[in-house]
């Protein structure tokens, strides 16, 4: 077993934890962003797509400084948030929101290219026996999207793993607050003697984002196994 110092393993729990908090915050969003992508077609659908997927193409550090300038303490809705007492800023819970926005259009992709292959046939005949949409939703085309759904989840979370740019920018790098798995290794990397620290969680790290890859696998294979025999 790996010997992990108290401020390894505060990493490692960190970054589980922000990586869960971001994918499961960003599920609902995710559903319903695809949902439009794939079946509804509006003015400036083009824009938010394209919205959706920016955090794809811009630097993570640009978009660390933009999460700066919106959620900081003195940022456009930072401020209206911490008299309330939410603070994203130099908080895991920024880290979080970092995540969450980084992994977001791989999370949208996934669902809405699932989605996009239900057969609209079937959804019509729902309808024609007079489900409502929410319904058809719910009994049609989220179980056949499952898979994708499932595949884009993970994704989010290995992404949110994985992240470093958009975090450390937005919330710097404080060990047992903001330092995720990334940041430790990052550190590790720039002090004498870090290197067999920075192997060990680069260890991890692997392990993790490969055992959330096969669990995502196994419960797609599942998931449409068993849709298959519903049909």
């Amino acid at each position: 077993m790996l010997d992990l110092t108290p401020d390894e393993w505060s990493a490692l729990a960190l970054s589980l934890r922000v990586a869960g908090v971001a994918t499961l915050a960003s599920l609902l969003p995710g559903l319903a962003t695809a949902w439009l992508l794939a079946r509804r077609d509006f003015p400036g659908r083009a824009l938010l797509d394209g919205v959706v997927h920016l955090p794809l193409i811009l630097p993570p550090v640009v978009t660390g400084y933009l999460l700066l300038l919106t959620f900081g303490r003195r940022g456009l809705m930072g401020g209206l948030l911490a008299e309330i007492g939410i603070v994203f800023s130099f908080r895991w819970t920024g880290a979080a929101l970092a995540c969450a926005v980084m992994g977001f259009p791989l999370m949208v992709r996934a669902m809405r290219l699932s989605m996009e292959a239900v057969d609209r046939g079937l959804e019509q005949a729902a309808s024609t026996l007079g489900a409502s949409p929410v319904m058809v939703f719910l009994t049609v085309t989220l179980p056949l999207s499952l898979p994708g759904i499932l595949a884009g989840a993970v994704l989010a979370f290995a992404k949110a793993m994985g992240e470093f740019g958009a975090t450390i920018t937005f919330v710097s790098n404080i060990p047992g607050e903001t330092q995720t798995l990334p940041s430790a290794i990052y550190t590790l990397t720039q002090v004498p003697g870090g290197e067999a620290g920075a192997l060990r969680l680069t260890l991890i790290s692997v392990a993790v984002s490969m055992g959330a890859l096969l669990a995502s696998e196994w419960l797609a294979r599942r998931a449409a196994r068993r849709m298959g025999g519903l049909s």
